[in-house]
């Protein structure tokens, strides 16, 4: 049965002048404020779209991740991913980069990389997204 995850979005004003908040239905943490400036240039308080794709690619690689390296029989003790989205004023979203460092025994480096890419490729995140994904995996 397919399962739908629902966020909401309410913007004032234009897009230069303008903010607004973004909603999570599965959360109650609140709201989380969005304005042009923090995507166009940055911020460490105000989130944005490309932050919110970031958080859903490194936890959707992560899951897909960790299920490879157990039908592998070698299930991981840990994995710390980070994703980076890039946005570019006028061009859009340029690209997403993984970052996984990784506690997992018994796994050769080799084997490690292979999976990493094949969790990489298959992760319903990365499929959806239609730019250029580049990963880093360490194998700690």
């Amino acid at each position: 049965m397919p399962v739908t995850s629902e966020a909401a979005a309410t913007w004032t004003g234009s897009l230069f002048e303008g903010s607004g908040t973004v909603a999570f239905s599965s959360s109650n943490l609140g709201t989380f404020p969005i304005n042009w400036k923090a995507r166009s240039e940055g911020s460490d308080t105000t989130t944005t779209p490309e932050e919110l794709i970031a958080a859903a690619h490194a936890s959707c690689f992560s899951m897909a991740f960790s299920n490879l390296l157990a039908e592998n029989g070698t299930p991981p003790e840990r994995l710390n991913t980070s994703a980076s989205v890039t946005f570019k004023p006028g061009t859009g979203i340029t690209g997403s980069h993984l970052n996984v460092n990784a506690v997992v025994a018994g796994i050769t480096p080799e084997k490690f990389q292979e999976l990493a890419n094949d969790a990489k490729a298959g992760c319903p995140v990365s499929q959806a997204l239609a730019i250029e994904i580049t990963l880093e995996a360490t194998l700690a």
